[in-house]
C-alpha cells in the first residue's frame, strides 16, 4: 500500500460511485455478502491520503485541536502498547474532525541513542567482530545511518496499516538539522544561566552499554542473593575483629574506611583506631558519620566511595581516598588481587568469597533479599561510579508543580498527579551527558593545551569557537530526553505553534511520566515558546492521558523473552485494523493494566461482521436517506425504545469521552449495536417491514436509518475503515464520515406516553428472553416452530403478537387468561403474566429421552464424589481444599439430581 501520492496502485479497488436518484436519496452499489477488511482498509486509507485528509492547516478558522504522536524509536516495531497509545490518539484526533476542530495529529520518530547504538554494536560485533572503537567515531556514525536508512521508520508504515490520520506531511525526526539546532540552542542557553555545569560526581553506569544513565533510568528490583558477613582485624587490638555485613564484597579492595553510628556505644573506643582491610591489604581508618544504620547488620559499614552513592558522600565529608575496581565493562580492575583482576563482577563476587573463606575474614554468609538499581536501557544491575559528566540543575520546578495543581494541566486518571508532584518535590539534578557516538553531541569544546586538566577551559557555543584546530570536542552525546522534552514545540515552525501550541492532549504511558512528561512541562515553562509570556500559553498540552499497561492473561508484561507479545500485523491480517482497534479498546480500563486475549480481538471481527450485515439487510429494502424524515406519531413502541437508547447512548459516550473512558464508549457502542439496534429494533421492525402497511414500513426504515447513521458516526473514530466504506454505500453523506457532525439526539418530546411505551417494551423483551430460556432448559431446537400462551388479563399486547411470534420463532402465541397447562408444560413468570410452552407428543418423547440421559449421567457423578467422601483414606490424606470442593459437588449433585427427576415426572 503507498502511503503518498496522487495515484492509484494498479488492481486497487475503486471508491464507490453515487449516483443521484433524488434531492434525499442515492442508489448505491450493493454490499458484498461478506466483509474483507484486507479489501477495504487498503482502499480508503490510500484514498484519505491522496485527499490530504489528515493535512492540517495553520491558516484555518476553525478552532485547533492537536495531538504530538511520543516519538517511536526510529528502529522499532509496532507493539501491542503502540496499538492502544496510537489507537487512542486516533480515535481523539477523528472525534476532533468529526466536530469541526482543525486537527493536528504530528507524527515523528526518535533516534533512540543508546538503543539504536547497541543494536548497531551487536551487529558488527557478529558480523565483523569489531566495536565501534575500531572502526572510529566517522566510519562507526556512517555505519549508524546506513543502519537507519535500512531498519528505520518501519514502525510508520504498520501506524498507517492500524489506519493513524497522521499529517504525514509534517513528519518530524529528532536528528532533523533544525531540531538538532533547537536542541544545541537550548544547551547553550541553559549553561549561560547557569543551569547547566559539569562536575565529577556519583552517577549511575550501565556497564552494558557503558553510559551513564539519570536517576529516573535505573529500575528497583527485588534480587535474592546473600549476605556475607566479613572479619576485619583491628591493627591496634590484633585479635579483635569488626563484623562487617555486606552485599558486595568483591568491592572490599576499594574499601577507604570502617564506620559506625556516632551514638553507637559498641564501637566507641575504636573510634580513630584502624582496620586491616582483608583482601588487597592495607590499614584503614575508622570513623563515625551519622549515615551509618546501627540496625542493619552489625552496626559497621565498609566504606567504598567510588562504588556507592551514599558511601560516596562519607567519604567526601571525612575527606577519603576513592579507589576504583572495576573496569567500565563491570570486570574487576585490581592488580593486587590476581585472582579476581579481569572477573565479571558476578563471578568475582563468588570467587571473593571462597578467597574471604581461606583468609578466615568470612565469618558467615545468609540468603538475603534486597533492592536493586537495574538499567532501563540494558536490563543489568547499575554500577554507582564516579564520573566527570554534564549536569542540570532544573528550572521552573514551582512552576510545573503549580500548573498541574491547579488544573491548568490535567492528568486522567487524577493519582498520576500526586506521583508527578512526589518526583518534582524530591528533584534531583539531571545527568544529561551519555557516553554513546549517535544522538546530539554536546557543543561543548577543551583547550586541546588544558586537556588533562579537570579545570580545563571549557567553550559552550551553536558554532565551534573561533580557532578549531586549538579546541577538542567533547566526545559525549545528550540523554535522548534531553532532545524530546522539546517535541511539543520544536516539532512545528512558528505559524503552526501560532494556531496549534500548547497542544490539546497528550496520550502517553505512565512509565514516562518523570522522563518525558514533567519535563516537557518544565521546557515550555522555561523556554516559553507560545504566543505570549502568560504561563496558560506555554504549557506543552492542556490534558495528559496514561495509558495502560498491556499484559498477558497471567498478568506478565507482554516480552519478546517470554513469548507472549503477538505480532499486531499478524493480528491485523487475521482479523482486520478496525477489528483490532475495537477489540482492544473494550478491554482498556482507564488507569487499569490490560489483560489481553486474542478473543478479544475476534470479537471486534465479530462486531464488524455484525455491523456489515445489520447495513446489508437494511439494504436490500432499498436505498436508504441521508436524512430521515421520522414521523414521531407513527412510531412503533420497539422504535421509541431503540430511539431513546440511542439518546442514553449518546449522553454516555460524552460522559466517558470527557473521562478519557475509552472501554467505556466502545461497550456502549457495542451493547446499542449488538443488542438495543440488532438483536431487539431490527428484528422487532421486520414485522413491519415485512408486513402490507407501507406507512408501517416506511417509519421504520427511516428509525433503521436514522440510528444506523448515527451508529456509523458514533463508531467512526472507533472502526474509521468499515465506517467510511457503509457511509459511501448507503449514501449517508456526499463527504468522507471523516466529517461528518457528531449525531444529534432524537426528539421523542411529541411522543405521547414516551415512559409507558418504554416500560410496555421493556416487559415484552424480558417476556422473550423468559421464553427463549424456556426453550432451551426444554432442550426445543431453536428452528422448530413451537406455540406459544401468555396467561395475561390485559390486551395491551394484542398488536405485539406478530412481534412476539418472531421473537420466539412461534407458529402461534395466544393470550388466554384462564389457560390451565397440561403437567409437564414449561412455565415462567413475566412481567407480562405467566408464559407457557406448549409441548406435544413428540416434543415430550425427545425430552423424556434428554431428561433420562441427564438423570444417568449425574447419578454416576453422584455416586463417585459420595464414594470418595466415604473413603476415610482419601479425607485424611487429600488438601483440605480438595476435600471440600468434593463435598460441595455432593451437594449441587443432590440438588440437581432432584430437578431433574422432577422435570421428568411431569412429563409421564
Amino acid at each position: 500500500m503507498q502511503a503518498h501520492g496522487t495515484t492509484r496502485p494498479p488492481g486497487a479497488p475503486l471508491i464507490c460511485k453515487r449516483a443521484r436518484v433524488s434531492d434525499d436519496l442515492i442508489a448505491m452499489a450493493e454490499l458484498p455478502k461478506r466483509y474483507d477488511p484486507k479489501t477495504v482498509e487498503p482502499k480508503w486509507y490510500q484514498r484519505w491520503i491522496d485527499d490530504r485528509d489528515f493535512v492540517a492547516d495553520a491558516k484555518s478558522s476553525k478552532p485547533p485541536f492537536s495531538v504530538v504522536m511520543p516519538p517511536p524509536n526510529i528502529t522499532g516495531v509496532l507493539t501491542l502498547g503502540h496499538v492502544l497509545n496510537n489507537t487512542i490518539q486516533d480515535i481523539l484526533a477523528r472525534r476532533a474532525r468529526m466536530q469541526r476542530f482543525e486537527v493536528l495529529w504530528l507524527p515523528g520518530m526518535d533516534h533512540a541513542g543508546i538503543g539504536t547504538q547497541t543494536a548497531v554494536e551487536k551487529h558488527l560485533r557478529r558480523t565483523e567482530n569489531k566495536t565501534r572503537h575500531d572502526l572510529g567515531r566517522e566510519e562507526f556514525l556512517r555505519r549508524v545511518l546506513e543502519w537507519q536508512d535500512k531498519h528505520g521508520g518501519i514502525i510508520i508504515e504498520q501506524l498507517k496499516r492500524l489506519g493513524c490520520s497522521c499529517d504525514w506531511s509534517r513528519q518530524r525526526y529528532t536528528l532533523d538539522e533544525a531540531y538538532t539546532a533547537a536542541v544545541q540552542r537550548a544547551f547553550v542557553d541553559l549553561y549561560d544561566k547557569g543551569l547547566i555545569y559539569r562536575g565529577r560526581r556519583m552517577i549511575n553506569w550501565d556497564p552494558v552499554a557503558q553510559t551513564a544513565v539519570s536517576d529516573e533510568e535505573v529500575i528497583s528490583k527485588p534480587q535474592k542473593g546473600k549476605l556475607y558477613f566479613v572479619r576485619y582485624e583491628i591493627v591496634e587490638e590484633p585479635g579483635r575483629f569488626l563484623e562487617v555485613a555486606t552485599t558486595r564484597p568483591e568491592t572490599i579492595m576499594a574499601d577507604t574506611a570502617m564506620a559506625f553510628h556516632p551514638g553507637d556505644k559498641r564501637y566507641l573506643d575504636l573510634l580513630g583506631k584502624h582496620a586491616w582491610r582483608p583482601l588487597a591489604r592495607e590499614r584503614i581508618p575508622i570513623i563515625a558519620d551519622d549515615a551509618i544504620d546501627p540496625e542493619f547488620g552489625t552496626g559497621v559499614l565498609k566504606v567504598t566511595p567510588a562504588h556507592d552513592a551514599v558511601d560516596f558522600e562519607i567519604g567526601q565529608r571525612h575527606n577519603l581516598p576513592i579507589i576504583d575496581v572495576l573496569h567500565p565493562d563491570g570486570r574487576i580492575n585490581c592488580l593486587t588481587e590476581p585472582e579476581l583482576d579481569e572477573l565479571d563482577r558476578f563471578n568475582a563476587r563468588e570467587r571473593t568469597a571462597e578467597l574471604l573463606k581461606a583468609r578466615g575474614a568470612l565469618a558467615k554468609t545468609e540468603p538475603y533479599e534486597n533492592n536493586v538499581g537495574f538499567s532501563d536501557r540494558s536490563d543489568v544491575p547499575i554500577e554507582p561510579r564516579i564520573s566527570d559528566q554534564w549536569f542540570l540543575r532544573y528550572p521552573k520546578t514551582k512552576e510545573a508543580l503549580a500548573v498541574v495543581r491547579d488544573h491548568l494541566i490535567r492528568f486522567f486518571p487524577a493519582h498520576w498527579e500526586k506521583v508527578y508532584a512526589q518526583w518534582l518535590e524530591n528533584i534531583r539534578d539531571w545527568c544529561i551527558s551519555r557516553q554513546v557516538w549517535w544522538g546530539h553531541r554536546i557543543p561543548a569544546w577543551y583547550r586541546k593545551s588544558q586537556i588533562s586538566n579537570l579545570k580545563s577551559e571549557i567553550y559552550v557555543g551553536i558554532e565551534p569557537p573561533p580557532d578549531p584546530e586549538n579546541w577538542i570536542q567533547d566526545e559525549d552525546t545528550l540523554d535522548t530526553w534531553f532532545s524530546s522534552w522539546l517535541w511539543a514545540y520544536e516539532t512545528m515552525d512558528q505559524e503552526t505553534r501560532n494556531k496549534f501550541y500548547p497542544t490539546s492532549v497528550l496520550v502517553t504511558a505512565a512509565d514516562i511520566i518523570f522522563f518525558w512528561v514533567a519535563r516537557m512541562i518544565i521546557a515550555g515553562l522555561e523556554f516559553k515558546p507560545g504566543k505570549s509570556s502568560k504561563t496558560e500559553d506555554n504549557i506543552p498540552f492542556h490534558h495528559v492521558f496514561f495509558t495502560s499497561v498491556v499484559r498477558d492473561k497471567q498478568g506478565r508484561k507482554m516480552s519478546k523473552s517470554l513469548g507472549n507479545s503477538p505480532d499486531p500485523l499478524e493480528l491485523i491480517d487475521k482479523y482486520g485494523a478496525d477489528g483490532l482497534r475495537f477489540g482492544l479498546m473494550r478491554i482498556a480500563p482507564t488507569g487499569q493494566d490490560i489483560r489481553f486475549d486474542e478473543k478479544q480481538i475476534e470479537e471486534g471481527r465479530n462486531f464488524a461482521t455484525k455491523l456489515w450485515n445489520v447495513a446489508r439487510f437494511r439494504q436490500m429494502h432499498g436505498a436508504s436517506n441521508p436524512a430521515p424524515k421520522i414521523d414521531t406519531q407513527a412510531l412503533s413502541i420497539f422504535a421509541v425504545e431503540v430511539l431513546a437508547r440511542l439518546n442514553e447512548t449518546i449522553d454516555a459516550i460524552e460522559d466517558a469521552y470527557r473521562e478519557y473512558q475509552f472501554n467505556i464508549v466502545a461497550q456502549r457502542l457495542y451493547d446499542f449495536v449488538w443488542s438495543d439496534y440488532c438483536d431487539w429494533f431490527v428484528e422487532a421492525a421486520k414485522t413491519d417491514i415485512f408486513g402490507e402497511d407501507e406507512a408501517k414500513k416506511k417509519s421504520a426504515l427511516a428509525v433503521m436509518d436514522f440510528a444506523l447513521s448515527a451508529i456509523l458516526r458514533l463508531l467512526h473514530p472507533f472502526m474509521p475503515h468499515i465506517t467510511e466504506e457503509l457511509w459511501c454505500l448507503l449514501g449517508f453523506g456526499k463527504d468522507s464520515i471523516q466529517f461528518a457532525a457528531p449525531p444529534q439526539k432524537s426528539a421523542l418530546d411529541d411522543v405521547a406516553d414516551v415512559p409507558g411505551k418504554r416500560e410496555l417494551v421493556s416487559a415484552i423483551y424480558r417476556t422473550v428472553q423468559a421464553g427463549r430460556n424456556l426453550r432451551a432448559e426444554a432442550n426445543l431446537p431453536l428452528n422448530n416452530k413451537i406455540r406459544v400462551i401468555l396467561r395475561i388479563e390485559s390486551k395491551t399486547i394484542f398488536n405485539q403478537i406478530p412481534t412476539l411470534m418472531r421473537f420466539l420463532n412461534a407458529e402461534e402465541v395466544e393470550l388466554n387468561p384462564k389457560y390451565k397447562a397440561q403437567a409437564g408444560n414449561p412455565v415462567a413468570i413475566t412481567p407480562l403474566g405467566e408464559i407457557f410452552l406448549a409441548i406435544d407428543a413428540a416434543d415430550k418423547a425427545r425430552e423424556r429421552e434428554r431428561l433420562d440421559k441427564e438423570i444417568a449421567k449425574v447419578e454416576n457423578d453422584l455416586r463417585t464424589v459420595k464414594a470418595k467422601l466415604q473413603n476415610s483414606s482419601f479425607v485424611d490424606r487429600a488438601p483440605v481444599a480438595v476435600v471440600e470442593e468434593h463435598r460441595r459437588r455432593l451437594g449441587d449433585f443432590t440438588v440437581q439430581l432432584a430437578k431433574l427427576r422432577q422435570a421428568r415426572a411431569g412429563l409421564k
